[in-house]
């Protein structure tokens, strides 16, 4: 009878272990149909609806709202052959990879963005290497050499760290590598990653543009020639339709005249912006009227203007006179917010320059000694038109003061570095200062403003001075507050003035920036870049540059001297937690199933 109720026992006991892996059975049956169904219909949504989740704190993989229209709206395929493939230090990997994972981020929103990643070194043959680099110096990319360590002790390795993008048979190259005197590698490297996203889309843009803003030089008033203006005029073009153009009391140079549907007239700026670069005679009233009003008009003027002469050439004698230059647009820029002084800045970051010490074999020694009247200014705002720019050379530079206007935004962008001073005209300019060591005590001003930038509406100059009968002229169409506009003010002239070297008989100009000197190369171009840019394109691509990615770097004393210890955890602790995890997985189990 025991024997019996005991076999019932294990009969039921068999049945419910039966029930329980059946119900164990169809439980994992139903959770992997839930989980197939989850997967398609994650994908299906995911086909209709695309989104991305960027849990960095500086957002550094999310793309502006730019960006992404501008990639949008892309027609035809936009190919991009970087040159950062080959065994390189760990610096240039990382921007190959921060490169790779920004195209990728492109590619992510067009489908009409396609990349390669070539070796300019692969060749075996040393022949056929310098074959392939002179191709791409040709095609305007620029080589770095870098010294690299091995075994047997250290090699010269030449790179490019930079691309050439090309859309319907026209290509442009695109440096990757944003060099800045005086900044650590590590700083370059990570600035030159935080400007990816810009470079790479500002290409795409002038490779796709149809339509070209407007820009313009003004000529009329002893402005800089267009030899002296050459390399920044052949860089605008490749985003701007360029002109030169001189006023000369004509009140339609800058301006044209539509008839609207109603058959109202209305008369509207031919130009986005002009450049006024180092005028050496006075504007006419007419002049400034044509001026004032086409700012009114939303124009914006990038002004580079020199308070005071002083040249170079009269130092021949070893001492000149720094005297003021008045080209009668004081009122104006006063009435706008900003007052040129007419003084000059002498700064301890200066530019040297060469002077003949005397001479052996016939011929001519010269040494370099610092100039304090040329400052070498390093930007330091965080601003678009200067973030992340190399250091700007500057010729007799003035100090600029701002004026309170109402509604007008005021930036200043350039300043002077912590040593500086103003010595006001009439000043005498000698060669002797380079024989005398600088009294630092005078030379206790720090931040002097350079240049400044003014955004708003600004109001006109010839308000309440111009007669009924002109400023109620259909013709005219006089207009007392302006459309929202910019401006940028710089004290100096020759900051968008680029160098000339005789070829044969014909002078030909040096890139703007380059100092055929010391033979280093400025960030003059690419701020004048900027600054049209910011002043011609309200929304422009370059807001992008605003964007920036923390330095974390490790602290070097710190892992050298525990860098054996960090070693060990980091290869042990991992195979410790996961023996511990087997472990703990195994007793559970045990637990559970016995």
């Amino acid at each position: 009878m025991v024997d019996q109720s005991h076999h019932k026992s294990e009969q039921k006991e068999i049945t419910r272990t039966g029930d329980k892996k059946r119900d164990m059975k169809r439980n994992n049956i139903f959770q992997l149909g839930v989980g197939l169904v989850i997967i398609v219909l994650v994908n299906v949504i995911g086909y209709y609806v695309f989104t991305r989740f960027d849990l960095t704190a500086e957002k550094r993989y999310t793309l502006s709202d730019q960006t992404k229209k501008l990639l949008r709206e892309l027609d035809d395929v936009v190919f991009f052959q970087v040159y950062l493939e080959g065994d390189f230090p760990a610096g240039f990997k990382r921007l190959r990879r921060e490169t790779k994972e920004m195209l990728d981020q492109f590619r992510a929103y067009s489908d009409n963005l396609q990349y390669e990643f070539i070796n300019p070194s692969e060749s075996d043959d040393p022949a056929e290497r310098n074959a392939v680099y002179q191709r791409l110096m040709e095609r305007g990319l620029n080589p770095t050499d870098l010294q690299v360590k091995t075994n047997e002790g250290s090699s010269q390795q030449i790179i490019f760290p930079g691309a050439i993008a090309s859309y319907r048979g026209k290509e442009l190259p695109i440096e990757l590598l944003v060099s800045q005197m005086g900044v650590p590698p590590e700083e370059v490297l990570n600035n030159s990653i935080q400007n990816l996203e810009f470079n790479l889309a500002n290409t795409i843009s002038r490779l796709t543009a149809n339509q070209k803003p407007r820009v313009a030089f003004i000529e009329g008033h002893g402005e800089l020639s267009p030899l002296e203006t050459a390399d920044i005029a052949r860089s605008l073009q490749e985003y701007y339709q360029v002109e030169r153009l001189s006023i000369n009391g004509q009140l339609n140079s800058l301006t044209e005249r539509e008839e609207n549907e109603d058959g109202s007239i209305v008369v509207r700026n031919k130009f986005n912006t002009l450049i006024i670069a180092k005028p050496d005679s006075a504007f006419s009233e007419k002049d400034k009227f044509i001026l004032d009003q086409f700012i009114m008009r939303g124009g914006s003027v990038l002004w580079l203007i020199d308070p005071v002469f002083a040249s170079m050439d009269s130092l021949e004698n070893s001492s000149t006179i720094g005297i003021i230059h008045d080209v009668k647009i004081n009122d104006q820029l006063f009435q706008y917010g900003v007052r040129l002084n007419t003084n000059l800045v002498m700064d301890l970051a200066c530019l040297p320059i060469p002077v003949r010490t005397g001479e052996v074999g016939g011929a001519p020694q010269f040494d370099f000694f610092p100039w304090y009247y040329f400052p070498v200014i390093t930007p330091m705002i965080d601003h678009p038109i200067v973030k992340n720019l190399n250091a700007i050379k500057t010729e007799f530079i003035s100090s600029i003061d701002t004026v309170k206007v109402p509604g007008i935004k005021k930036t200043i962008l350039l300043t002077s570095s912590k040593y500086a001073r103003t010595v006001n005209t009439p000043v005498l300019i000698s060669l002797d200062i380079i024989d005398q060591e600088p009294d630092k005590r005078l030379y206790n001003k720090q931040d002097i403003p350079l240049a400044v930038l003014l955004e708003g509406r600004f109001n006109s100059l010839f308000t309440n001075r111009v007669p009924p009968e002109i400023r109620d002229s259909e013709e005219i169409s006089f207009v007392e507050e302006g459309r929202p506009s910019r401006m940028l003010i710089v004290a100096d002239g020759d900051i968008i003035k680029n160098q000339l070297r005789l070829s044969g008989d014909r002078p030909m100009p040096y890139p703007l920036g380059f100092d055929r000197y010391t033979n280093q190369t400025f960030g003059n171009k690419e701020f004048i870049l900027n600054a049209i840019n910011y002043l011609t394109e309200e929304d422009g691509l370059i807001s992008i540059r605003s964007r920036e990615l923390k330095l974390r770097l490790l602290d070097r004393p710190k892992v050298n001297e525990e860098r054996v210890r960090w070693q060990v955890l980091n290869t042990l602790l991992p195979v410790l937690v996961i023996l511990l995890l087997g472990v703990v997985m195994y007793f559970i189990r045990k637990r559970k199933y016995t």
